[in-house]
């Protein structure tokens, strides 16, 4: 009896010792890119409202930023809303003409690390109006390593203008291989231009886009989305992610398109999960971290929500929602696959975005 108890402490103690081994690989990072338009010019910036979207990421790739004061203010904002240690690197005014911007990062110091080469892209060929940022980063609990690379295309007067900028995004993957190498790549930015356009077609064939479908960009119709220019590449092999998504800021700070865009911003960020997902950091989900400082639900519930709620979530529109009343009552969002048009990826999305109540 006495031998049969000391083997159950042993097992015991043998599989909390590689509980504790194995709890760092669970821990996520989350990465953002976000186009805060036109962030430090004028006094009509909401700078609170983008720090309440901002302190949801652990990494975000700021473009269009004006004056490196406002990232510096972020900064302050950040770390007194939540309590933590962030910083932040900026590049210096980038731009052909008078007309220049920024790059920056700005990251949960608990979270991310600063490990070097911070650079511009050296272009000898003048490819690019505003050359491209980048940095090397540590994800701390994991202990993975990856560069990250801030863009922003050209807009130009026509699709025309943007092509050779983004024909030159896939020499530009190259030279961030030589730059970090055996660094996995994440390349984040306003590309201004669909995934799937053909002017992409070369880094296509190097990296994949984490977003494929719905729209960053605000219209002007309250819960519309126009266009798909922001995105992440990613190495097609070599990191780890759990998941990727469009965060709908107006939704979560409960305000209309107009108000966001005059305010916050015309786009939307964009983010990945890098690392496995980590259930005890569920909480950190868009819609549970806002609703201590927003009016309004705090997350969504497949079976008491309304069609609006609903509506909240990646991929549910108006059919959907009413499918998803008419359905229920639902165990959890993996059954929502019996509804047309929901596969598996996209109830991946849906678990990502952190909208749903008790991680359903």
């Amino acid at each position: 009896m006495q031998g049969t108890f000391f083997r159950r402490v042993f097992r015991l103690w043998f599989l909390l010792c590689l509980l504790c081994v194995t709890l760092p690989a669970l821990a996520e990072v989350r990465i953002a890119a976000w186009n805060i338009q036109h962030f430090g010019w004028g006094d009509k910036k909401d700078y609170e409202a983008v720090a309440t979207v901002a302190e949801h990421f652990d990494l975000i790739a700021v473009v269009e930023l004006m004056r490196p004061e406002a990232l510096e203010d972020l900064e302050r904002r950040l770390e007194r809303r939540t309590g933590e240690a962030w910083a932040r690197l900026e590049s210096d005014a980038i731009g052909r003409s008078s007309y220049r911007e920024h790059y920056g990062f700005i990251w949960r110091e608990s979270a991310v690390s600063y490990v070097d080469g911070a650079v511009v892209f050296i272009d000898t060929d003048d490819t690019f109006a505003r050359e491209p940022f980048s940095a090397r980063f540590l994800a701390r609990e994991s202990g993975a390593v990856f560069a990250l690379a801030a863009v922003h295309i050209h807009y130009g007067k026509s699709v025309k203008d943007r092509v050779p900028e983004l024909k030159g995004l896939a020499d530009y993957w190259d030279w961030l291989a030589e730059v970090y190498p055996n660094t996995p790549r994440i390349l984040a930015g306003d590309f201004n231009i669909a995934p799937n356009h053909p002017a992409v077609a070369r880094l296509r064939n190097k990296a994949r886009p984490v977003i494929t479908e719905g729209a960053t960009t605000l219209s002007s119709h309250d819960g519309r989305y126009a266009n798909l220019y922001d995105n992440l590449w990613v190495e097609r092999t070599g990191l780890a992610l759990s998941g990727a998504g469009i965060a709908r800021f107006p939704e979560w700070l409960g305000l209309t398109h107009e108000r966001a865009r005059a305010t916050v911003s015309d786009h939307a960020p964009v983010y990945l999960l890098l690392g496995k997902q980590d259930v005890q950091r569920a909480g950190i989900g868009q819609a549970s971290r806002l609703s201590a400082q927003v009016a309004g639900p705090a997350c969504v519930d497949l079976n008491t929500a309304s069609a609006e709620g609903l509506m909240q979530l990646p991929h549910i529109g108006p059919a959907r929602a009413q499918a998803i009343i008419d359905g229920r009552p639902w165990r959890g969002a993996a059954e929502l696959v019996r509804i047309n048009g929901i596969s598996a990826s996209r109830i991946n999305e849906i678990h990502a975005s952190g909208l749903l109540c008790g991680g359903s």
